[in-house]
């Protein structure tokens, strides 16, 4: 019994250590896109050559090197937001979900009407420090965040748009 509990605690471990190829983006949209790793690479790249990721009390947990990706807004851009009017869009935000369930909000405005918007990365590659199986997984970051792992989602799985009721 006790082997069997250690067997299912492994592959519960390795079953949320998934890495992410892709990801969709759905909810209140006209139509669902998925994006590909393969597809990130059709859009304008942006590079950083590293990070250091913070938690939410300033302490440093790692850093991160050789960032490549694209800017969420030239992704959003592809998609049409099923909206009544230009107006009602302040009523939406948008939730990424990694492989492992965790979750990051951000507002409409945040991303189109702040500086933040100008941030958000999707990122196609980057190294860790130590190295970890993060490595090749999709992930988002906003580098203008003080605590920068507070919303970094590492194995990106989805993105829903919705609207507040």
């Amino acid at each position: 019994m006790k082997y069997l509990f250690i067997a299912v605690l492994f592959l519960s471990f390795v079953a949320n250590a998934q890495e992410s190829k892709q990801f969709i983006i759905e909810g209140k949209v006209k139509k669902p896109l998925t994006i590909t790793l393969d597809n990130l690479s059709t859009y304008k790249s942006v590079n950083l050559d590293s990070m250091t990721i913070f938690n939410h009390l300033m302490q440093r947990k790692n850093s991160i090197k050789n960032i490549k990706g694209v800017l969420l807004k030239d992704i959003l851009a592809k998609v049409e937001i099923d909206a009544v009017s230009p107006k009602t869009l302040s009523e939406y935000y948008l939730v990424f979900t990694a492989t492992d369930n965790y979750k990051v909000v951000y507002s409409w405005n945040e991303i189109f009407n702040s500086p933040t918007g100008n941030q958000l990365m999707v990122l196609s590659n980057y190294d860790t420090d130590p190295v970890k199986t993060e490595k090749g997984n999709i992930a988002i970051i906003t580098p203008s965040d003080f605590a920068t792992g507070r919303r970094f989602v590492k194995g990106l799985s989805k993105i829903s748009i919705l609207q507040v009721n």
